[in-house]
């Protein structure tokens, strides 16, 4: 009994770090073109992906923009041919951004409201990994004042200050029946805060080419008082205290991306972006619980994540005045060791296709659309916690769009 309470609450790392939760959908723009933004002027998403650059935006901006996400996963277990799929459940990452500042000044201000992580995962009671997962809802959402400075005409910096707050509920199937031959039942509720910080240096050249670096922090975000929710027979309840509590940290890591932009010509606009993440800091997750039985005792899991890269690039046509045409597309490697992948993050190495469209609706208003498909390589893997041993197939298709008003 108290290894399956140990798998149950070991589980949650991968709620929150596996690269299927880390949304990267942050301004429809940018997703059109690969998801690059480092080293480009383009909008109020400079916030994010920049905050050097928006000292350097031409106007202000107020804009916002949602990108429907279908994760779709399919698990075929070792030794079988049963198959069993994710339903059809859309989650809806969203963005907000400000940027203003008084005109011709050296400064400007912006506020980012965005989620950069998130996921909607629905596995039902009855496939095969019912132990390790059954649904899962998770929401994170990144609140990031901003100020930047012009110091000259080529150069300008940024920093931004970040608090998160992120809520989660988790259900999974527990081997313990009642006298109607029905699984027992937990689900983890819980919400959480963290602070970090964003930091971006811009530059502009006379050929056309610019350049962007951008630093986004660790984030320890600490969840206090999630609930645990047992549903078990009447004779196991007192190995199962209600109600009852778990306290946890969980460190998100810090990125680092550099970026280029150019512009061979006045309708063509061409960028490349590279992205670090430090995956590594996540070594051990443990949990306290409030009450403890012989059977519930605090944990402690290791998870060992390596560190992650992503390649990412684009480009955007000017074909009238008033139309933009954008493609793009990139390379995601994996943070999740062999024997770690687990259904709520069934991760492994991916490619990506972008394509968006802008249309200036008047002379200060914008609409984009964007859509991306997501391939991940299939990956057989055998658990070495929960044991679930079989192969995942996963595609992910993101439709996308925004309003951006600028002055």
């Amino acid at each position: 009994m108290r290894k399956l309470i140990l798998l149950l609450f070991a589980i949650m790392p991968a709620i929150a770090f596996g690269q299927g939760f880390q949304v990267n959908l942050h301004g429809q723009k940018q997703i059109g073109m690969g998801h690059t933004g480092t080293g480009l002027l383009q909008d109020g998403a400079s916030v994010l992906f920049n905050p050097g650059a928006l000292a350097m935006l031409p106007q202000n901006y107020v804009q916002a923009g949602m990108s429907p996400l279908l994760f779709k996963s399919d698990f075929n277990p070792s030794g079988t041919t049963d198959q069993f799929r994710t339903k059809n459940k859309i989650a809806t990452p969203f963005t907000a951004y400000g940027v203003w500042g008084p005109k011709d000044a050296r400064w400007k201000i912006g506020l980012g409201v965005y989620t950069p992580y998130g996921g909607l995962t629905d596995w039902g009671q009855d496939w095969a990994g019912k132990y390790s997962l059954e649904s899962l809802n998770l929401k994170a959402i990144y609140f990031q004042p901003t100020l930047s400075y012009r110091v000259t005409d080529f150069l300008s910096l940024g920093a931004g200050f970040v608090y998160n707050h992120g809520t989660v509920d988790l259900t999974r199937a527990i081997p313990v029946s009642n006298s109607s031959g029905q699984d027992g039942q937990a689900e983890l509720k819980g919400n959480g805060h963290g602070f970090g910080w964003n930091a971006g240096a811009f530059f502009k050249t006379n050929v056309g080419l610019t350049i962007g670096l951008d630093y986004r922090s660790q984030v320890n975000t600490t969840v206090k008082n999630g609930d645990a929710i047992f549903k078990v027979p009447s004779s196991l309840q007192s190995s199962f205290p209600q109600p009852n509590t778990f306290t946890t940290t969980l460190p998100l890591p810090s990125t680092s991306s550099i970026g280029l932009g150019y512009k061979p010509s006045n309708k063509w606009t061409l960028a490349v972006d590279v992205n670090f993440t430090k995956w590594d800091v996540y070594k051990t997750l443990g949990f306290d619980y409030a009450k403890n039985t012989p059977t519930l005792q605090d944990t402690y899991s290791p998870r060992n994540y390596k560190n992650g890269w992503s390649y990412r690039a684009g480009a955007e046509y000017k074909a009238t005045d008033k139309i933009f045409v954008r493609g793009g597309g990139g390379y995601v490697t994996t943070a999740v060791n062999d024997g770690y992948v687990t259904p709520e993050a069934p991760d492994a190495n991916r490619y990506y296709l972008t394509a968006g469209l802008g249309y200036k609706v008047t002379k200060n208003l914008d609409l984009d659309v964007s859509f991306e498909y997501e391939h991940l390589d299939a990956r057989t893997q055998t658990n070495i916690e929960s044991q679930l041993s079989g192969t995942f197939k996963t595609n992910v298709y993101i439709p996308g769009l925004s309003l951006a008003y600028h002055w």
